[in-house]
């Protein structure tokens, strides 16, 4: 059987985390050695999107962590746990989630493992300043945005920056539209 066919059974066809049954996929928990549906979850498009970091957080979604987190699945319990860690310094009921939950030991170090890897990437501005999630950073040049006729300009102040796992990348919105920007051209 197919790993995706093993997520489907194992899942009842919904995403393992707010239960949607649109556009599912496999999502594999890093670390990956090698594919197993043990190391996988099956989640909808939002929620991938927004495990992956591709998308900002929405907090009200993942009220569905308070269901999901329960569930008998390692690779599942890691993932709530990881969403939960990551809203947990915005959202008090995240908090109280992570509290509440019970995690085999090894599944809490599995859990742990890319929590501390992102920790240890750290975002600098052209002055050497560190940058967290959620700064507010200023453009210190006119910065051509790939893929479209947009200029950022010199001055633009960018707010509530996402952080990515390039040292030298951020994420931020800039007249309306999400771009990346290298760390070397913002100072906090």
């Amino acid at each position: 059987m197919s790993i995706e066919a093993t997520l489907q059974t194992r899942s009842n066809q919904q995403c393992e985390l707010c239960t949607s049954t649109h556009a599912l996929s496999i999502y594999e928990v890093p670390p990956v050695v090698e594919a197993h549906s043990d190391k996988c979850v099956y989640l909808c498009e939002t929620c991938k999107a927004q495990v992956e970091g591709k998308t900002d957080l929405i907090a009200n979604h993942w009220h569905c962590l308070n269901d999901s987190m329960w569930s008998q699945v390692p690779a599942v319990q890691v993932v709530a746990y990881r969403m939960l860690k990551r809203l947990a310094a915005d959202n008090g009921w995240a908090q109280d989630a992570i509290d509440m939950l019970y995690l085999e030991e090894d599944t809490l170090s599995w859990a742990q493992q890319a929590l501390a890897e992102e920790e240890d990437i750290v975002h600098l501005d052209s002055n050497g300043v560190r940058l967290s999630a959620g700064d507010t950073v200023v453009l210190i040049k006119d910065l051509d945005v790939k893929g479209s006729s947009l200029v950022a300009k010199r001055g633009t102040a960018v707010r509530n920056i996402g952080l990515t796992s390039n040292p030298e990348h951020i994420e931020g919105r800039v007249e309306g539209q999400r771009i990346v920007i290298l760390t070397k051209y913002v100072k906090k």
